[in-house]
């Protein structure tokens, strides 16, 4: 598959804004953080209800959608540890029963209204997001409060997630690039434009460049170094399949159009989710 200059012209332009966004988000404090991903939670969690929407045929009236956003927030903000705190009130302890009850009321009436035609099933593919989606937010918040002398060999906050976030970039990039030019073997019917060979070339380069920066930059232990990385490309790629899986179902070739050349805020994040999970598990019981 040839590398389309253009195409990549338009993509190299809009990830240098994104990029700027995101690492001001990242690394200016934890409340930035926390404002960056409560964004990107509300626009991963609108744009996965559409896809659910033309997936099973259903409509979904605005208040659901709300109340979803609503719900998941509680959710993510379970995950808020001492850092959070306005006042002298931890706003886990403050915001989160008030959401969740929100969140159930808000879907309640939008399921009782007249305009949605929702099922069982598409219901429950709802209820599914608050795992796919506001459980791995809430999981890289607990990793942005992990303290210097809780990670292996000491380190910032923001240090693991910037590491796992690097490693999917990274991999997503690179994966591009080779498998546009080397690119020969289709990895996945789910995802034809994905090859083995940008698969492979991207995992290893994206593994090895940032292990290297993230030994530099904090000392990590090398196994917890290549670590990290390995499980943001492995599960990273996997999450990309994923959300192409639910594209091909709803018949649709970006989930938004958040970003010229990228797509909506699940095609620039879909990586994250699973990568965020496998990332958490790994550093709560085996770290």
């Amino acid at each position: 598959m040839p590398l389309n200059q253009q195409v990549f012209r338009t993509r190299a332009i809009s990830a240098f804004f994104f990029v700027i966004v995101m690492l001001t988000g990242l690394l200016w404090n934890e409340w930035s953080f926390l404002t960056l991903f409560i964004i990107i939670h509300a626009g991963c969690w609108w744009e996965y209800i559409k896809l659910t929407e033309s997936i099973n045929k259903q409509q979904v009236h605005v208040w659901v959608t709300l109340g979803f956003i609503a719900a998941g927030m509680a959710v993510m903000l379970a995950f808020c540890g001492d850092i959070y705190t306005i006042g002298g009130y931890r706003i886990k302890d403050n915001l989160v029963l008030p959401l969740s009850a929100s969140g159930f009321i808000l879907v309640a009436m939008g399921i009782l209204h007249k305009d949605t035609r929702i099922t069982a099933w598409g219901f429950a593919q709802l209820a599914l997001g608050l795992a796919y989606i506001s459980l791995s937010w809430g999981m890289m918040l607990w990793l942005r409060q992990l303290e210097s002398n809780n990670l292996p060999g000491g380190g910032p906050g923001w240090m693991l997630p910037l590491t796992l976030i690097g490693a999917v970039w990274i991999n997503d990039t690179m994966a591009y690039i080779v498998g546009s030019i080397l690119g020969k073997t289709p990895l996945s019917p789910v995802s034809p434009k994905k090859t083995w060979e940008g698969t492979l070339g991207g995992a290893v380069l994206a593994v090895v460049v940032v292990a290297l920066l993230t030994k530099v930059l904090c000392p990590f232990g090398w196994l917890y170094a290549f670590m990290i990385p390995l499980l943001g490309v492995v599960f990273g790629t996997l999450g990309d399949l994923l959300e192409s899986k639910l594209k091909r179902l709803a018949g649709v070739k970006d989930s938004g159009n958040m970003m010229p050349g990228h797509g909506g805020f699940l095609d620039r994040f879909d990586s994250m989710l699973l990568a965020t999970l496998a990332a958490w598990l790994f550093t709560r019981f085996f770290a």
